[in-house]
């Protein structure tokens, strides 16, 4: 076995540290790039109608709270009797074939009848993804 010098030791030790360091960082970017993703997602396709605010309506309601929550029920939102009386409680699942397509979910529901679905499997994904981000703390309307 070939010995080598302290000094060099030390800069194999230090070469190592760098490079775990640069890794760790990349991995941080890597993360926050993605969150970044889901919250352009949202932006690009519901922010024009909706908000992530909690209690603030727009022409669609608040999406604050959405994944867990019972269709039709936000507080001062106008929602058509179709979505009211749909009984679905929102998840993954069913947010999935909303964002895809809202008439085949719940016909006659307003939203159906100026946003006819967003067809990018990937992109739905990612927006389902970024309204979850307030249920983690465990916070409701």
């Amino acid at each position: 076995m070939k010995k080598i010098s302290l000094q060099a030791g030390i800069a194999l030790v230090a070469a190592a540290a760098t490079l775990y360091g640069l890794g760790t960082t990349a991995t941080l970017l890597a993360q926050s790039n993605s969150n970044d993703d889901l919250e352009l997602a949202f932006n690009g396709h519901c922010r024009e109608c909706h908000s992530f605010d909690k209690g603030d309506n727009r022409l669609g309601p608040t999406l604050y709270g959405v994944v867990g929550r019972k269709a039709g029920t936000v507080p001062g939102f106008p929602y058509s009797d179709s979505l009211k009386g749909a009984g679905i409680t929102w998840n993954e699942k069913n947010l999935d074939q909303w964002i895809a397509n809202p008439n085949a979910v719940v016909p006659g529901n307003n939203m159906g009848a100026i946003f006819s679905g967003l067809s990018d499997a990937g992109e739905r994904a990612k927006i389902i993804a970024f309204l979850k981000q307030d249920t983690k703390k465990g916070e409701k309307m």
